[in-house]
């Protein structure tokens, strides 16, 4: 997979800011708290939701009627009997562990319909030999109830579902400790139940050649430790790293999932997705963003908790020097737009509760990122609406409709109902949790319709970005056009943002301890 698919971290080094304050940061010890309901909310997670990790339900003790037993003590028996019996075919994997050849391709190929059954105990080892476990296009194929270990993927690749099949069902199994992804998705797949952690780059992998994934289920599954070969530092800026990563899906519900503890962000949906509902999860604990919308569209993200994300990126851009409002939710280039077929025709952000997060929502726009520009990370990608990236270049890009389409916008965002709690564990002299709306100074490339502070004016008046009707606690500061625009909420709230009408402010119920 190519670079066109990563992150945009542009954001840093084309900024035209002033000179920023340094943090200087401490260790506190702060009582913790437990955070208010949403402000007319409800719906929230309660317990401790999806702690499927060493709790995975077991799978059958005996083979079912008809299954075609697969023994542990042969060396590549599970690869053998996919390759000699008819599609359909139901495998139940005796306790024990199941080894696929010493050679780097010793794989499984399922066929349509296939069914693969783990007893209780049983292990698919790649052993630092094999590349994937699972290959193939087949359709509607069922894995379940298995440990897979111990492959070792390239970069961008994955373990199970290695081809992105279409229809699979991947339930209850541990799949952990691999290189590269846990699993690759394909459309109508369904993601319930797993145990997905300490894989070397993601947990999920959404991606399809020929960007095809629709339907896309992702429910109940434990997503932590991901990311533990590092890639962001392997390749700084590549953004091929964390919890579950969708590039162009169409349709996903990613819902009572507990995603925490990733080296990196936790849910990051990058490029020309649409359509997500991303509801009842725990995302917590994650080095970056709880969730990263890039360059996509629709959202609803609702009955959310989200605590203590971004705080170690958080930290280290501050480290740096820079001050960019790093925040547990990034909106980065994207909108809602009615032209997309959808639940939603706006990003609508309700009824979370936001607790001890870097910072809360951080609403940008790159003025120089768009179809065709030098500076867009998506290399050779263009908005939906723009048949041909070469078609945005001068003179059309300089009037409708090109002028509109042929950039990523973040527009028609909805954000209320939700609570925001400030964090308490950062020890520096006037710190505190950010929201933002802002761009850059559009400088690049020369012939860009969009320099100046065409995008700055356009992100904080005229595409209806809205916060309303929210609760409040601790110490808060707004950030508006430039980074280097700190307003208080007076300012905030305040003509011509006119934000967080009918939000309610209250003061920190514990101060840190330093």
């Amino acid at each position: 997979m190519s670079d066109y698919r990563f992150g945009d971290r542009s954001r840093f080094g084309r900024l035209t800011l002033a000179a920023a304050a340094v943090l200087v940061l401490a260790s506190c010890t702060v009582p913790t708290s437990t955070p208010a309901d949403p402000v007319g909310g409800g719906g929230l997670p309660t317990g401790q939701i999806a702690a499927v990790c060493d709790h995975m339900a077991p799978g059958p003790t005996t083979a079912p009627p008809g299954a075609v037993v697969v023994d542990p003590t042969v060396d590549a028996d599970l690869r053998a009997k996919t390759d000699a019996n008819p599609p359909g075919t139901t495998f139940w994997l005796a306790p024990g562990i199941h080894r696929l050849g010493t050679d780097q391709f010793g794989q499984a190929e399922p066929k349509d319909g296939d069914v693969y059954l783990g007893a209780p105990g049983a292990i698919v080892d790649g052993r630092g030999q094999n590349l994937y476990a699972f290959i193939g296009t087949a359709t509607n194929v069922t894995i379940a109830h298995l440990t897979v270990r111990g492959f070792i993927p390239p970069q961008d690749q994955g373990v199970v579902n290695h081809d992105s099949g279409n229809g699979w069902i991947i339930e209850d199994n541990t799949i952990e400790n691999n290189k590269g992804a846990a699993v690759m998705a394909g459309a109508h797949q369904q993601l319930l139940r797993n145990c997905l952690r300490a894989n070397g780059q993601y947990g999920l992998n959404a991606y399809q050649p020929g960007n095809g994934i629709v339907g896309l289920v992702v429910e109940g599954n434990e997503i932590t430790g991901n990311n533990a070969d590092d890639w962001e530092n392997r390749r700084p800026g590549c953004g091929c790293s964390g919890g579950a990563k969708f590039w162009s899906v169409n349709g996903a519900d990613i819902r009572g999932n507990w995603v925490h503890d990733n080296r990196g962000v936790a849910l990051w949906a990058d490029t020309n997705d649409n359509d997500f509902l991303i509801e009842n999860n725990i995302v917590e604990n994650n080095d970056g963003e709880a969730v990263f919308y890039e360059t996509s569209y629709n959202l609803i993200l609702r009955n959310n908790i989200l605590r203590n994300n971004a705080m170690v990126s958080g930290k280290g851009f501050a480290a740096k020097k820079d001050t960019f409002p790093e925040a547990a939710v990034y909106l980065s280039e994207s909108g809602g737009d009615a032209r997309l077929k959808a639940r939603t025709a706006k990003i609508e952000i309700y009824g979370n509760s936001f607790d001890g997060n870097w910072s809360g929502i951080t609403a940008w726009e790159n003025a120089d990122r768009f179809c065709n520009s030098p500076a867009n990370t998506s290399t050779g990608v263009c908005t939906p609406f723009v048949p041909k990236t070469s078609e945005c270049t001068q003179p059309g890009i300089a009037k409708p409709p090109l002028y509109d389409d042929c950039r990523w916008k973040t527009q028609n965002v909805d954000i209320h109902d939700n609570t925001f709690t400030a964090a308490t564990t950062v020890c520096a002299p006037g710190f505190a949790s950010r929201m933002a709306i802002l761009s850059n100074f559009g400088t690049y490339p020369d012939w860009s319709p969009y320099k100046g502070y065409a995008i700055q004016k356009a992100i904080t008046g005229d595409q209806h970005l809205l916060w309303h009707d929210n609760l409040y606690t601790g110490n808060w500061t707004f950030v508006t056009g430039d980074v280097a625009n700190a307003t208080s909420v007076k300012g905030w709230q305040a003509a011509p943002l006119a934000q967080d009408r009918g939000s309610t402010f209250a003061a920190a119920r514990t101060a840190p301890t330093c």
